[in-house]
C-alpha cells in the first residue's frame, strides 16, 4: 500500500457500541472506506444495503420467494397488508441490487416470475434467523411492550416542530 497524502487521509472513529469495544481511530481513504464498507459512515453504501435487507417487506419477500419462483399476485396474496405499491416498489429493488430476478413469459396473457438470484439466495439463512428469533422472543417483547406502555411516563417535551 502505498503512502497516503495527508490530505486524503480519513479518521474514521468507531463508535462506542462498535464490535471494537473502545472509541479509537482507524486511518484511511475516502476510496478505502468505500470499498472496504463501513456501515458506521453516513456516506457508505452499505447504509442502502443494510436498508434493503432490513425492510420488513424485503425479509417477507425473501422469505417467500426462498421456496421458489412466485407471481406477484402470489406474493400480494401470501403477504399480507402489503400495498401493490410497496410490493411493487420492493421488487424493483430487490431486481436493480440483484437479489431479485424478474422473469417475464412471452405467453398470452403474459406470464411475469419473480425468484431470488445467487445472492438473494445468501439473504435467506440469516433473514429466517431474524424470522425465527422473533417467533420465539414474541411473547418476551409483548410483555416488555405492554409494561412499557402502562409505565407511568412524563408527557415527551414539546418543540416548535411538533406545532
Amino acid at each position: 500500500m502505498g503512502r497516503v497524502a495527508p490530505d486524503d487521509a480519513l479518521r474514521l472513529p468507531y463508535e462506542s457500541s462498535s464490535p471494537m469495544g473502545r472509541r479509537h481511530f482507524v486511518v484511511t481513504t475516502q476510496a478505502e472506506s468505500v470499498l472496504s464498507g463501513s456501515p458506521y459512515r453516513a456516506d457508505c453504501p452499505t447504509r442502502r444495503i443494510l436498508d434493503r435487507i432490513g425492510d420488513r417487506w424485503t425479509v417477507l419477500i425473501v422469505g417467500v420467494l426462498w421456496e421458489g419462483s412466485a407471481r406477484f399476485s402470489e406474493l400480494r396474496r401470501r403477504i399480507e397488508g402489503v400495498s401493490q405499491k410497496m410490493l411493487t416498489q420492493t421488487l424493483r429493488g430487490l431486481e436493480r441490487d440483484g437479489l431479485v430476478r424478474r422473469t417475464v413469459y412471452p405467453e398470452v396473457p403474459v406470464r411475469v416470475e419473480y425468484a431470488l438470484t445467487e445472492a438473494g439466495r445468501t439473504l435467506c439463512e440469516p433473514l429466517r434467523a431474524l424470522e425465527e428469533w422473533s417467533i420465539a422472543h414474541l411473547s418476551d417483547v409483548s410483555a416488555s411492550q405492554e409494561a412499557y406502555d402502562r409505565a407511568d411516563r412524563p408527557p415527551a417535551a414539546s418543540t416548535d416542530r411538533d406545532k
